[in-house]
């Protein structure tokens, strides 16, 4: 990013939850740790180039010590004779928190981060701020914009959630990835105006794209529902146009924004308790007996387990041409809040089973110790009891008092039903989206997107697993062909503590009324079974020509607790565009010659 064209200000991004139970744990061991030390050794390489190019550097990578990294940062600086000035942000540390909690931290907004480069620093280190805070906080110190320029503070949050995930805007991690050379794809960056508007972009000769489908998927990203909640502004994703501006330049404009609510989101990670885990091979014939016997005889050993989940993967092909193609695996997870009862005693006696079990008994690993997982909670604390603090270059420490709180926005008569307690996870939204079908304000452009369940329409799931010939026309007013959903549409899927959510979108009118009227949260429950029994919220974002669909416990306890076979739903979306149904043939592509690539 610093050699390849201009730059102003370099952004890191460096937390996650899983990276704050492993700072947590890493503080345990010593107090002065608990920051990302990957980001000094990179500094090493470029804290002298950006210097010379003037380039400012705004990272979260202070973790749960951001003043202990600022000071490593200085004596860096100092080994390599390049004299900048380094500031800091706290506050949102709030430990001791709870018995039992290993890291609690309020996500703090931008103001801090203002704050310090306009006292003149060169380096800034945060601890938990919103991702997007990394790209408000510099927007508002560049353009001087005042706390309440909640519509300026909206687009930049808007820009900052489409950065922040690097090369997921480039087209990385993208549905249509064979239409791009996304072999090595370059990092975005936001060229950002004045009036809160933005292009994104990226270096020249760089690979990868920017097209407003890159930037659609990752507006997608771990979000919940039209309003985007955060400590600074409250972003109406409903309202995001988008537009292309030149070869891999995307428009971002339109975007309004409302006061903050007056809670930040607080992330919580505690130790959960202790897994371990044996995969067996199972292979050729008679797979479902194979694994029907190692339950049989397993079940002593398990007997006093708190949990013990079997998972069987049909990884293998009839007749297969190698061993590997003709084999399952079936999983064994185990959970406990000792060790002892899932340690090396349970998967050893797994083990010892080899000479007398299925045919072809053999497992993935050897016998291993348990280990400890992580479980992530969020909750809310009122932002006036977060001691949100700039620390100066100077070692000023100027306190960031936040601005009134403005009215939650009303539930609207439209909303059928109520948000999900469910929070933003690692996107940058800071606060609880209040899930509710977001009107446009009096005179304001943008779509009504109300939470919808829409049961009841669309077509049954059921059908043959590949492409049939044409089928009866079924109310579309023409000819459908069964095919995969992403033969039509894209996808971008995530996780959210323990929930997940799916963004879905198609690029054309004709596709949006299609699949808006189709999609509905019984179809998608239906091909995607894992979610019938929890309650799915579906928002509409016509503007984005997408549905975005949030599904609160498909992850347990999230990441870090390792609960499911996809723990942070990245997959999720991939899995619905691959389920068929019927889909108007006049919509889908033409199909590609014989020999050629997709």
């Amino acid at each position: 990013m610093l050699t390849g064209g201009p730059l102003d200000v370099l952004t890191g991004d460096y937390l996650a939850e899983l990276t704050m139970l492993i700072l947590g744990r890493d503080r345990l061991k010593d107090p002065g740790l608990g920051y990302a030390k990957t980001f000094l050794r990179q500094l090493e390489d470029c804290l002298g180039l950006a210097h010379e190019k003037g380039v400012r550097i705004v990272t979260n990578a202070g973790g749960l010590h951001p003043a202990a990294l600022a000071d490593a940062v200085r004596e860096l600086a100092a080994k390599a004779g390049v004299p900048v000035a380094v500031a800091h942000v706290e506050g949102d540390d709030l430990m001791p928190y709870e018995e039992g909690a290993l890291t609690a931290n309020a996500y703090l907004g931008g103001a801090g981060i203002t704050a310090c480069l306009r006292a003149g620093a060169d380096v800034v280190v945060t601890g938990r701020v919103t991702d997007a805070a990394l790209v408000s906080g510099p927007a508002a110190w560049w353009f001087d914009w005042a706390p309440d320029a909640y519509d300026r503070l909206a687009g930049a949050v808007v820009a900052g959630h489409v950065l922040e995930c690097g090369t997921q805007a480039t087209g990385g991690n993208y549905s249509f990835f064979t239409a791009h050379d996304v072999r090595r794809p370059g990092f975005p960056l936001a060229e950002v105006a004045e009036d809160g508007s933005a292009v994104i972009t990226k270096h020249p000769g760089t690979g990868g794209a920017v097209t407003t489908g890159t930037v659609t998927a990752q507006l997608l990203y771990e979000t919940q529902g039209p309003r985007y909640l955060g400590p600074d502004v409250t972003a109406r994703l409903d309202t995001v146009r988008l537009d292309p501006d030149g070869p891999d330049r995307v428009r971002i404009s339109g975007v309004l924004g409302e006061p903050p609510p007056p809670t930040l989101k607080v992330g919580v990670t505690r130790i959960g308790g202790w897994r371990n885990e044996v995969v067996f091979v199972l292979t050729g014939l008679d797979i479902e007996a194979k694994a029907a016997l190692v339950r049989e005889q397993l079940a002593g050993p398990l007997a006093g387990v708190e949990s013990a989940d079997w998972t069987l993967a049909r990884t293998d092909h009839e007749d297969a041409a190698t061993e590997e193609t003709a084999s399952a695996l079936l999983r064994l997870v185990v959970r406990d809040p000792s060790p002892d009862r899932v340690g090396r005693a349970l998967t050893s006696s797994a083990v010892e089973l080899a000479l007398g079990s299925y045919p072809g008994f053999h497992v993935t690993a050897p016998p291993g110790p348990a280990q400890p997982y992580g479980v992530f909670t969020s909750a809310t604390i009122e932002a006036t009891h977060v001691p949100h603090t700039a620390t100066l270059p100077d070692g000023t420490r100027v306190a960031l008092t936040p601005s009134p709180p403005g009215p939650t926005p009303a539930p609207q008569a439209s909303d059928p039903i109520p948000a999900p307690p469910a929070f933003e996870a690692r996107g940058s939204g800071g606060g609880a989206p209040d899930g509710s079908g977001a009107q446009p304000r009096d005179g304001d452009p943008g779509a009504q997107p109300p939470v919808t369940g829409r049961g009841g329409a669309g077509e049954s799931p059921a059908g043959p697993a590949t492409p049939a010939a044409p089928a009866t026309p079924t109310g579309t007013g023409g000819p459908t062909t069964r095919a995969p959903l992403g033969a039509l549409a894209g996808a971008r899927s995530g996780d959210k503590g323990g929930d997940a959510n799916i963004g879905v979108w198609v690029a054309g009118e004709a596709a949006w009324q299609w699949l808006r009227d189709t999609l509905t949260t019984d179809l998608l429950q239906a091909l995607l079974p894992e979610t019938a029994p929890l309650p799915v919220t579906r928002h509409e974002l016509p503007n984005l020509r997408a549905l975005n669909f949030t599904v609160p416990g498909l992850l347990g306890a999230g990441v870090a607790s390792g609960h499911r076979f996809d723990p942070q739903a990245k997959a999720l979306g991939e899995w619905l565009r691959a389920r068929h149904l019927d889909i108007p043939t006049h919509l889908l592509p033409p199909p590609a010659p014989e020999g050629t690539r997709p």
